[in-house]
């Protein structure tokens, strides 16, 4: 019922600028919360910061300071800026959210992934 579109991924040298996209379509109500996730080769997914529908927001330790989190309501997009990346925030960055249905039903889903490398 809600399909994520994420882009903006790609290949940066340490202390350079991403910023990631993540658009949501379907039977949307409204948005609970979404938020970016990032999985490494050979590690568990893993939380990198979420926005509630009151605009809360909470990132991980590695990130703060480094990645801020928005979101245009109108466009159903959530955003994800990331700045002074280090070789340690490559993975596959995930989107995720929350979603009451037209139907006042819920569910959340995830997109299919964007890579960010990080090297020299």
């Amino acid at each position: 019922q809600v399909q994520l579109v994420e882009s903006g991924g790609g290949l940066v040298q340490p202390g350079g600028s991403l910023r990631l996209s993540c658009a949501a379509s379907g039977s949307i109500f409204s948005i609970n919360d979404m938020g970016w996730y990032r999985q490494a080769p050979g590690k568990q997914r893993e939380p990198v910061a979420t926005i509630t529908s009151s605009g809360s927001t909470n990132y991980a330790d590695s990130v703060k300071g480094r990645f801020t989190i928005s979101r245009d309501n109108a466009k159903n997009t959530v955003y994800l800026q990331m700045n002074s990346l280090k070789p340690e925030d490559t993975a596959v960055y995930y989107c995720n959210g929350r979603f009451t249905h037209i139907s006042r039903s819920y569910g959340r889903y995830w997109g299919q992934g964007t890579q960010v490398t990080v090297s020299s």
